[in-house]
Protein backbone atom coordinates (compact mmCIF):
# COMPACT_ATOMS: atom_id res chain seq x y z
CA UNK A 1 0.00 0.00 0.00
CA UNK A 2 0.96 3.14 -0.77
CA UNK A 3 1.48 6.27 1.18
CA UNK A 4 -0.31 9.71 1.27
CA UNK A 5 1.98 12.45 1.37
CA UNK A 6 1.64 16.85 0.57
CA UNK A 7 3.84 18.82 -0.28
CA UNK A 8 3.78 22.49 -1.42
CA UNK A 9 4.13 22.46 -5.32
CA UNK A 10 7.01 25.07 -5.83
CA UNK A 11 9.24 22.74 -3.75
CA UNK A 12 10.95 20.11 -6.04
CA UNK A 13 8.94 16.83 -7.92
CA UNK A 14 11.07 13.74 -6.93
CA UNK A 15 11.28 10.51 -7.60
CA UNK A 16 9.65 9.59 -3.84
CA UNK A 17 6.46 12.30 -4.65
CA UNK A 18 4.89 9.33 -6.57
CA UNK A 19 1.55 10.37 -8.24
CA UNK A 20 1.32 14.30 -8.12
CA UNK A 21 -1.94 15.45 -7.67
CA UNK A 22 -2.67 19.30 -7.57
CA UNK A 23 -5.41 20.22 -5.23
CA UNK A 24 -6.13 23.97 -5.47
CA UNK A 25 -8.53 25.16 -7.29
CA UNK A 26 -6.37 27.77 -9.37
CA UNK A 27 -2.96 27.47 -11.43
CA UNK A 28 -0.12 28.55 -8.98
CA UNK A 29 1.80 31.54 -10.02
CA UNK A 30 4.91 31.21 -11.99
CA UNK A 31 4.72 27.62 -12.25
CA UNK A 32 5.41 26.25 -15.77
CA UNK A 33 3.38 22.51 -15.96
CA UNK A 34 6.47 20.79 -17.25
CA UNK A 35 8.08 21.51 -14.20
CA UNK A 36 4.88 20.99 -11.75
CA UNK A 37 5.23 17.33 -13.18
CA UNK A 38 1.21 16.68 -12.51
CA UNK A 39 -0.56 13.22 -13.25
CA UNK A 40 -4.16 15.09 -12.22
CA UNK A 41 -5.25 18.47 -11.32
CA UNK A 42 -7.85 17.44 -9.15
CA UNK A 43 -10.02 20.40 -9.03
CA UNK A 44 -12.88 18.78 -7.80
CA UNK A 45 -11.87 18.25 -4.11
CA UNK A 46 -10.98 21.82 -3.64
CA UNK A 47 -13.06 24.52 -1.63
CA UNK A 48 -15.43 26.42 -3.53
CA UNK A 49 -14.55 30.03 -4.70
CA UNK A 50 -16.88 31.19 -2.27
CA UNK A 51 -15.70 29.34 0.80
CA UNK A 52 -11.61 30.30 -0.13
CA UNK A 53 -12.21 34.13 -0.99
CA UNK A 54 -14.26 34.33 2.44
CA UNK A 55 -11.32 32.37 4.30
CA UNK A 56 -8.33 34.65 2.53
CA UNK A 57 -10.27 37.97 3.22
CA UNK A 58 -10.58 37.38 6.82
CA UNK A 59 -13.84 36.61 6.83
CA UNK A 60 -13.99 32.79 8.21
CA UNK A 61 -11.74 31.67 11.25
CA UNK A 62 -9.83 28.87 9.87
CA UNK A 63 -11.69 26.36 12.14
CA UNK A 64 -15.20 27.84 10.76
CA UNK A 65 -13.64 27.20 7.42
CA UNK A 66 -12.67 23.93 8.13
CA UNK A 67 -15.99 23.00 8.90
CA UNK A 68 -17.98 24.34 5.80
CA UNK A 69 -15.22 23.05 3.92
CA UNK A 70 -15.97 19.50 5.38
CA UNK A 71 -19.83 20.15 4.23
CA UNK A 72 -18.83 20.43 1.20
CA UNK A 73 -16.66 17.48 0.77
CA UNK A 74 -18.99 15.71 2.52
CA UNK A 75 -21.86 16.92 -0.39
CA UNK A 76 -19.49 16.59 -3.08
CA UNK A 77 -19.85 13.16 -5.39
CA UNK A 78 -17.25 14.30 -7.50
CA UNK A 79 -15.24 14.31 -4.31
CA UNK A 80 -16.73 10.79 -3.33
CA UNK A 81 -15.47 9.12 -6.69
CA UNK A 82 -12.03 10.85 -6.20
CA UNK A 83 -11.50 8.78 -2.76
CA UNK A 84 -12.15 5.67 -4.87
CA UNK A 85 -9.59 6.61 -7.53
CA UNK A 86 -7.12 7.74 -4.74
CA UNK A 87 -7.66 3.83 -2.94
CA UNK A 88 -6.90 2.43 -5.95
CA UNK A 89 -3.68 4.02 -7.19
CA UNK A 90 -2.63 3.90 -3.60
CA UNK A 91 -2.35 -0.14 -3.55
CA UNK A 92 0.34 0.72 -6.54
CA UNK A 93 2.43 3.74 -5.60
CA UNK A 94 2.63 6.77 -3.43
CA UNK A 95 0.88 9.48 -3.79
CA UNK A 96 1.58 13.26 -2.95
CA UNK A 97 -1.04 16.07 -2.81
CA UNK A 98 0.75 19.35 -4.15
CA UNK A 99 -0.71 22.46 -3.39
CA UNK A 100 0.46 26.49 -3.56
CA UNK A 101 -0.58 27.98 -0.05
CA UNK A 102 2.36 29.24 2.06
CA UNK A 103 0.37 28.41 5.33
CA UNK A 104 1.58 24.85 5.53
CA UNK A 105 -0.17 24.85 8.97
CA UNK A 106 -3.38 25.83 8.33
CA UNK A 107 -4.73 25.32 4.97
CA UNK A 108 -7.40 23.31 3.11
CA UNK A 109 -5.24 20.63 2.32
CA UNK A 110 -5.09 19.56 5.89
CA UNK A 111 -8.54 19.50 5.86
CA UNK A 112 -8.57 17.51 2.46
CA UNK A 113 -6.03 14.69 4.05
CA UNK A 114 -7.92 14.54 7.27
CA UNK A 115 -11.54 13.95 5.07
CA UNK A 116 -9.46 11.28 2.58
CA UNK A 117 -8.10 9.28 4.86
CA UNK A 118 -11.04 8.56 6.92
CA UNK A 119 -12.89 7.66 3.48
CA UNK A 120 -9.77 5.64 2.75
CA UNK A 121 -10.32 3.47 6.09
CA UNK A 122 -14.26 3.12 5.54
CA UNK A 123 -13.24 1.61 2.29
CA UNK A 124 -9.89 -0.49 3.18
Amino acid sequence: MGTLKTKRIYEPAEEEDGKRILVDRLWPRGMKKDRANLAVWAKEVTPSAELRKLYHTGGLPFEGFAAAYLEELEANDDAKAFVQKLHEELKENDVTLVYATKNIEQNHVQVLVRWLKHHLKEIS
